[in-house]
């Protein structure tokens, strides 16, 4: 399977399926930090991404809104002192697509450069 951090989003209309079980599977080993939980019925993937100051923890939160917006596709974040918390799903099917791992894995390569700075 090709890497996740090198695939492109696609895009996502009403009415496609969601990823099934065996697909979750495959997938989520390639980014084994992240959570799957369900919210309203709705499963999503999520991290929380630790930092030593609110200043770090909301430069971080920017860098991933940088990549959401560069591939189309928008997670919920959630910036507090010392952490953020990124949730991806998809909001057109309700639940969870290639995409919001493809993401995740992005997310996590944001981190690994961002640590490295500090």
């Amino acid at each position: 399977m090709q890497s996740l951090l090198y695939m492109k989003c696609e895009a996502c209309r009403r009415g496609e399926p969601t990823v099934t079980d065996e697909e979750i599977a495959a997938l989520h080993p390639q980014v084994a930090h992240w959570t799957i939980v369900e919210r309203d019925g709705i499963k999503r993937l999520e991290r929380v991404f630790q930092f030593k100051t609110f200043i770090e923890a909301l430069a971080f939160t920017n860098r991933v809104g940088e990549i959401a917006e560069a591939e189309g596709h928008h997670p919920a974040l959630l910036t507090e002192w010392g952490r953020t918390t990124v949730t991806w799903w998809t909001h057109k099917i309700k639940g969870l697509h290639r995409n919001d791992f493809i993401m995740a894995a992005k997310t996590d390569e944001v981190y690994i450069a961002f640590l490295k700075e500090d």
